[in-house]
């Protein structure tokens, strides 16, 4: 028998309670949402925005107002100094691209702090340089992987759980004459994955591709928060933001495969006579193995934002609150939503004829 922490014969009645986590998830994208505003938009690293960034090691501790204070007289554009690390020795130097600086920059850093520091030696470990058009192109292609992902995965989920390979394969081919002609009239690329993204929820709905549309709403829900709590936790966005988004669409999407598998299996064998009752039950069935994998996977990203040093910190932290949010939206997000544009009652099985050699059926 294998490992279980909850019974597979348990009754929590998970669509009874959806209007309530319908609540809870609305608050948390709102309070993304609104930091978002407040901010002025995401937080963008200099993968993004364009600059230089330096990791600096002094061999004594000193304190961030010292390091800028230390290079007041150089005029640095939009400086910004962060602790890396577990002590106050290792720090990020953060400067605007401003052009020639971005070269002169390890020169400065020298003559700057052997005036100002010299009793306090230091060593350049890293230097990352991004010009502003390498930023924003990175940008956009960062939102159009995002995209692309959510889509390819609501052809995917159409065509395994609802044999539509033909109709998610109109969608696709409209989509990308949408996104043809949005470019051809020249929109910006965010308007045009914002618009794609909507026009993917649409043609889910009007289509009948229910097991698609809980799909791609409990990955966006995810996206969404997660960026939401970075967001409020004054967090960078990088590269290595957008590949822990994208793992955590692919692990989500795991998690809600494996419900929608026996949310189709009690369909066909006819487990209950509701939707609302055999997705409860396909919850319930499912419900030890998903907890199983999100806690032994949650273990090892604990260990990696505690002990994986400075450079993963973030990438840890952001699969550590979408892997948390995808666990969460597999069961009170993705089913409810298949629920809510499913019928109320599950409808009998036709009966194939078969026509034999002697004429009867």
């Amino acid at each position: 028998m294998g490992l279980s922490i909850i019974k597979p014969n348990s009754k929590i009645d998970f669509i009874g309670l959806r209007k309530y986590c319908a609540i809870f998830s609305l608050v948390l994208i709102l309070l993304g949402l609104g930091s978002l505003v407040m901010n002025g938009g995401p937080k963008y690293g200099i993968d993004f925005s364009g600059g230089v960034l330096a990791q600096v090691r002094f061999d004594h501790a000193v304190a961030p107002e010292q390091i800028k204070d230390s290079l007041s007289s150089a005029k640095l554009q939009g400086l910004s100094v962060q602790r890396f690390g577990e002590d106050d020795t290792e720090y990020l130097l953060r400067i605007s691209s401003v052009g020639d600086v971005d070269q002169r920059l390890p020169d400065i850093l020298k003559a700057e702090f052997s005036k100002n520091l010299s009793d306090n030696p230091f060593t350049i470990e890293r230097l990352d340089m991004v010009g502003p058009k390498i930023g924003a192109d990175l940008r956009t292609a960062a939102l159009e992987a995002l995209y692309f992902a959510v889509l390819l995965i609501a052809i995917y989920i159409s065509g395994r759980f609802e044999q539509r390979w033909f109709t998610a394969g109109i969608m696709a081919a409209g989509l990308a004459t949408g996104m043809y002609l949005l470019d051809l009239v020249g929109a910006p690329k965010q308007m045009q994955v914002l618009i794609a993204m909507l026009l993917t929820l649409g043609i889910c709905w009007k289509l009948k591709l229910n097991y698609a549309l809980g799909a791609v709403i409990a990955l966006i829900h995810d996206v969404f928060i997660t960026v939401g709590i970075l967001s409020i936790l004054g967090k960078e966005f990088d590269l290595t933001i957008v590949a822990a988004l994208l793992t955590i669409v692919g692990y989500s999407l795991n998690d809600t495969i494996i419900v929608f598998d026996r949310i189709r299996e009690n369909i066909f064998q006819r487990t209950a006579p509701t939707y609302g009752e055999v997705i409860n039950k396909a919850v319930n069935q499912t419900l030890s193995r998903t907890l199983l994998t999100s806690c032994t996977t949650l273990l090892v990203l604990v260990s990696l934002f505690f002990f994986g040093g400075g450079i993963i910190h973030d990438f840890a932290l952001t699969l550590l609150v979408g892997v948390s949010i995808g666990t969460y939206s597999s069961i009170f997000v993705a089913s409810p939503v298949l629920y809510a544009f499913s019928p109320d009652e599950i409808p009998e099985p036709e009966v194939e004829s078969h026509n034999h050699a002697d004429g009867t059926v």
